[in-house]
């Protein structure tokens, strides 16, 4: 495979930390401009884009609810004047508020469905025109294994990523005359902010169901969508990046 490439546009979506950061770090360093989302966390956000800026590379911040199409059709526009393309698209944004299906609430349904469902849906709308003028575009979403296994107290989640799989693959389909891949990744368990919410009990089952007994390496996912982005016969996949067995 060809690793050269010239310098791309990159919208990473939930970039102020965890997954989301190291991903917007990972295209940075490589040269990428890359357009950095947040919504509540600014100062995190701020110092992802100086530390892409101090290694040399140029970044954008931008805080934008996945949520409200305005805001996302808003950030695609300033990606746009700003640097004329957009060429990478990863959709990483998400949101877990976990419990019962009996005793969940509607609005933890609606903000889950509404953030990892809809927030792809608006994104790509937005982000696939540019794509298809330009004959050229990579769309990554972070998917989860539980949208293909389910998990008890995550009926939200799940449906979510589950549906977001499906979102993949059907645009996959339709893009691709326009030279335009769409791939899902799922990256495993990983020790960040939202990982670190899951009680100690569901920690020990997710760990021994890996066959490798250990999380996945936050730096390792983004590295794997980093080379994932480079390569230009590869559409409608979903990539399972722990060593749980699906």
């Amino acid at each position: 495979m060809n690793l050269s490439k010239k310098s791309r546009v990159v919208i990473v979506t939930g970039a102020a930390s965890g997954l989301g950061k190291e991903i917007a770090l990972c295209f940075g360093g490589a040269g990428d401009k890359v357009l950095v989302n947040f919504l509540s966390r600014e100062q995190e956000a701020i110092g992802v884009v100086d530390e892409i800026t101090r290694s040399g590379g140029e970044a954008l911040l931008f805080r934008a609810d996945v949520r409200a199409r305005v805001d996302v059709d808003r950030m695609i526009n300033e990606a746009v004047e700003r640097w004329g393309s957009v060429d990478i698209l990863v959709k990483n944004a998400g949101m877990a508020k976990d419990g019962v299906l009996l005793r969940m609430l509607e609005k933890d349904w609606d903000d889950v469905i509404a953030t990892n469902l809809s927030g792809p849906f608006h994104c790509v709308r937005a982000a696939v025109p540019v794509m298809c003028r330009q004959r050229e575009g990579h769309i990554i979403n972070i998917s989860s294994i539980t949208g293909m296994h389910g998990r008890e107290g995550q009926a939200n989640y799940s449906a979510s990523k589950a549906g977001l799989i499906g979102f993949t693959k059907a645009c996959a389909k339709e893009f691709g005359c326009f030279n335009v891949k769409v791939n899902a990744v799922l990256p495993g368990y990983l020790p960040t902010d939202m990982g670190s919410a899951v009680s100690e009990s569901v920690l020990d089952r997710i760990l021994k169901e890996n066959s490798l007994a250990r999380p996945s390496d936050p730096k390792e996912v983004a590295a794997f969508i980093y080379h994932l982005s480079l390569m230009n016969n590869v559409s409608g996949q979903v990539f399972n990046l722990d060593s749980r067995i699906l």
